[in-house]
């Protein structure tokens, strides 16, 4: 095990410590079990989970899986360092913070990644227990929680990415690759000269690498320097055995290999139970990584994840999308001189079509520059579908305070409600035709978006009678009765009894004051 700094195996112990790491030992088969047993302790907000006893893989190079073990708000928390009853809120904040100070990583001369460095005919794929996760899955995706790195050929910057990746042969892994990701740019570069691209795939560091390699940071930041900020110390490196990659030091497992940009070496790929929680699409040709090098740490463990979120079936997409993209869109929106947001959310199951945005509205118009600010960033590809704006009486994570604000305050008929497209978006939401999602012949998806401008117009005149404002004032009780109703509530007999259980929340009568302030 190495101590001299955070990796997976201490990020395991953290967990074990708080009861938050199980060790399956009993047989599981990699074909479909896997994956449903994760479906399943993700819809319950389980543990982290650690197979140790995988079917055909109990004497490969590789024996171990991990899953799960970023897969709800107590492991965020345990990860930034944060009391595990931190609010939503308070996460995103801390986050938007962490984004700001980001600390850059140091290169080493080697590590535990170096123990066993793996060529030729030791290039075998086989060897590593990959799930099959879905039924309808074209093959078994090894590349769905790992960090994918590549290099900007124009200003050296590296890149960790989540792309994911489908065993095709003993040494080939087929990759999706757009134009419009991180990744997809440097791959352009190359293009234009012929040349094969370097890229080295990481499975399996400390939770903090897949999280943020999953997050849409702007392209001229460096998700190592992200991963420094979270930990509070820089990450270190250790160059690769056939390019120039940096990979963290204590990594489990690293590939190295390289893509052609000829669509002749092109193969088949797909499909895959993708993000939106669909089983959709059709084998397509795919770029491939031919692999040149594994380099791995004594009794390697291999990192993965469930994909596909739907109402009640989080995956672990669902936390990042919460904090960490919630975080990113707030600095992305400050750093173009947005001004006035008091909070950011984009709800886990919708893993980041859906935003919402919580203004202190200063000027008419401030929702659709919210909104064109969003849509114009790299992260659009794949995020910022749908742009909810409401003002700061509006707790943006209380579904019926939205719909609230959606049933009297917005008017379509005053531009409330607008679209703007056709623009880019993701290849895969399956609510684009076919046709239009065809990334070899558009370079990307294609969306239609909606701006949902729930705030209260600034097109009517002030009226006196509501005290010189815009909008009718919120029939609230009174402070002074509220007071006094507050202070007689025992007195009163009524009691709390009444409350469902989501919404008494342990509720005493010390704590009952706090509901009252809400109303």
């Amino acid at each position: 095990m190495n101590d001299s700094g955070p990796d997976l195996r201490s990020w395991l112990n953290t967990l074990e410590q708080h009861g938050e790491l199980k060790r399956i030992r009993a047989e599981v088969d990699w074909r479909e079990e896997i994956g449903a047993i994760a479906r399943v302790n993700l819809g319950l907000s389980g543990p982290g989970l650690l197979f140790e006893n995988i079917k055909d893989h109990q004497r490969t190079r590789c024996t171990k899986f991990l899953t799960g073990s970023l897969g709800n708000r107590r492991h965020v928390c345990l990860m930034l360092g944060l009391p595990a009853d931190t609010s939503e809120q308070a996460i995103v904040r801390h986050l938007k913070a962490c984004y700001q100070r980001g600390i850059p990583p140091i290169v080493v001369d080697g590590g535990p990644v170096k123990t066993h460095i793996l060529a030729g005919a030791d290039l075998d794929l086989g060897q590593f227990p990959v799930p099959f996760w879905h039924h309808l899955d074209g093959g078994r995706y090894i590349d769905t929680f790992c960090g994918v790195v590549t290099r900007n050929l124009k200003n050296d910057k590296l890149n960790v990415g989540i792309y994911r990746g489908q065993v095709i042969a003993p040494d080939k892994i087929g990759k999706l690759l757009i134009p419009t990701q991180h990744w997809g740019a440097h791959f352009a570069e190359h293009r234009e000269t012929q040349a094969p691209m370097p890229v080295a795939i990481v499975y399996g560091w400390h939770d903090v690498l897949p999280f943020c390699a999953g997050s849409p940071f702007p392209k001229e930041v460096c998700e190592y320097d992200m991963m420094g900020a979270i930990l509070g110390r820089p990450v270190e490196l250790v160059r690769c055995e056939t390019s120039d990659l940096l990979v963290p030091a204590s990594a489990e497992i690293v590939i190295e290999g390289t893509i052609d940009p000829n669509p002749a070496t092109f193969e088949m790929e797909g499909p895959f139970g993708e993000y939106p929680g669909y089983a959709g699409g059709s084998p397509s040709p795919k770029p491939v990584l031919r692999l040149k090098r594994i380099t791995h740490r004594d009794d390697p463990i291999l990192r993965g994840t469930l994909e596909g979120a739907r109402p009640g079936f989080p995956s672990e997409d669902s936390p990042l999308c919460a904090y960490s993209w919630s975080a990113i869109a707030w600095n992305m929106l400050e750093n173009v001189g947005v001004g006035g947001i008091t909070d950011v959310w984009m709800p886990p199951v919708v893993t980041g079509t859906h935003i919402v945005v919580q203004i202190r509205k200063q000027y008419r118009g401030h929702a659709q520059q919210i909104a064109n600010a969003l849509w114009g960033t790299s992260a659009g590809q794949w995020f910022f579908k749908n742009v909810t704006v409401v003002e700061e009486d509006i707790d943006i994570r209380d579904r019926e305070a939205l719909e609230w604000a959606f049933a009297f305050r917005v008017n379509p008929a005053m531009g409330q409600l607008l679209t703007f497209g056709p623009t880019f978006g993701s290849v895969l939401d399956p609510s684009t035709p076919r046709e239009q999602a065809n990334p070899l012949k558009y370079g990307t998806g294609c969306w239609t978006r909606t701006l949902i401008d729930a705030t209260r117009s600034w097109e009517f005149e002030r009226n006196p009678a509501w005290g010189n404002r815009r909008f009718p004032p919120i029939n609230k009780i009174p402070v002074e009765l509220e007071a006094k109703v507050r202070a007689r509530w025992e007195e009163y007999g009524i009691g709390i009894d009444y409350l469902s259980d989501a919404k008494r929340e342990q509720l005493t009568y010390a704590e009952l004051g706090k509901r009252f302030a809400e109303l």
